[in-house]
């Protein structure tokens, strides 16, 4: 940990979005570590627990209402817009554009005039460049192909984010991570227990490359892109220093384990059709669908970043490779009976 860095937070006050969810309560818990006076914009249906011995002034409600986000956002030093929306399927985008897009508008409203605002760090995502072809290496300039609702948003909300900053000499920073895992994660857990099954599924026939990043090193990021002159008004991809390939991470994940991995791939075809015929199923009655396109088609496409600004603009190294997260994921799965 970064003393001096996590120094400069104290006796400042923060207003993070999105403080519940897995990035959120790692970027938290180092804050009022670092000893700042912390407030968060929760839900009411949000759990707390696992942040209940913290001391957080905490405003319940939508981070999208206006009167909730005025008043939790009045004479902060930094905000930590974190928060994003449940990944489902949608008939339209105004769901994700409520959070995405609405609540970065009332929280960059809220301090435009507040003389002594540090900085704002929006966290936005890689997926606003979509599919990587080839051997390409997607920078912070790369072409826009956001594929979804979620993606649409996230984009729309940077750029009316940045253009509304810069009119109005707001402090900001943009943060695009990639895939985040680490301990405490869920999300790619499902990864972990299919290989701890003793096989890896892999659909089509493409290579699966992936972009991670470990949760400690994104807040990481986060508190240095809030502290440093050098991210002013810049974007940055966040991410490992190298891709991976989904059948080293399970190779990976295999030798953590002391498992064998078998890697069994089938036509992915029938999936798409699956996906399709689920969808026209479970849309009548109002509930997800167990299989949908958009995980089906999470084999088809490459992601693969160039992190070289994040290196030598905002002077970033990793703690974690590839490897040594993965492993250190698992052991933590491990220990805490989330894997036998």
């Amino acid at each position: 940990m970064d003393t001096l860095l996590h120094s400069k937070f104290q006796n400042t006050k923060v207003l993070i979005t999105g403080a519940t969810g897995f990035t959120g309560k790692v970027l938290t818990r180092k804050l009022v570590k670092a000893g700042a006076q912390v407030r968060a914009i929760a839900r009411t249906s949000s759990n707390l627990d696992d942040l209940q011995d913290l001391e957080i002034e905490w405003f319940r409600g939508e981070v999208f209402h206006p009167e909730l986000v005025a008043l939790a956002a009045q004479d902060v030093d930094y905000i930590f817009h974190v928060a994003a929306a449940f990944r489902e399927v949608k008939d339209n985008d105004e769901g994700y554009r409520q959070v995405h897009v609405h609540s970065t508008q009332l929280l960059t409203e809220a301090v435009k005039d507040n003389p002594s605002f540090k900085r704002f760090v929006h966290v936005s995502t890689v997926g606003v460049h979509g599919h990587i072809p080839g051997d390409d290496l997607a920078d912070e300039h790369y072409r826009f192909s956001p594929g979804d609702g979620y993606q649409r948003t996230k984009l729309e909300a940077e750029q009316w984010f940045a253009a509304y900053a810069e009119k109005h000499n707001i402090p900001w920073t943009i943060i695009r991570p990639t895939p985040i895992y680490g301990p405490g994660d869920r999300r790619l857990l499902k990864f972990f227990k299919m290989v701890n099954n003793g096989y890896f599924l892999m659909l089509g026939r493409g290579k699966g490359i992936y972009h991670l990043i470990h949760v400690w090193d994104l807040t990481e990021i986060f508190l240095l892109a809030a502290t440093s002159d050098k991210a002013l008004s810049e974007i940055f991809i966040a991410a490992n220093d190298k891709s991976i390939s989904m059948i080293d991470m399970a190779r990976i994940i295999a030798q953590a384990l002391n498992k064998k991995v078998r890697i069994v791939r089938l036509p992915i075809w029938p999936f798409f059709l699956a996906a399709d015929i689920c969808k026209v199923i479970c849309k009548p009655f109002g509930i997800q669908p167990p299989l949908y396109r958009r995980r089906v088609a999470f084999y088809t496409k490459d992601r693969k970043f160039d992190i070289s600004k994040l290196r030598n603009v905002l002077g970033y190294t990793m703690k974690y490779s590839n490897k040594t997260g993965l492993t250190e994921t698992a052991k933590w799965y491990i220990d805490r009976g989330w894997l036998s």
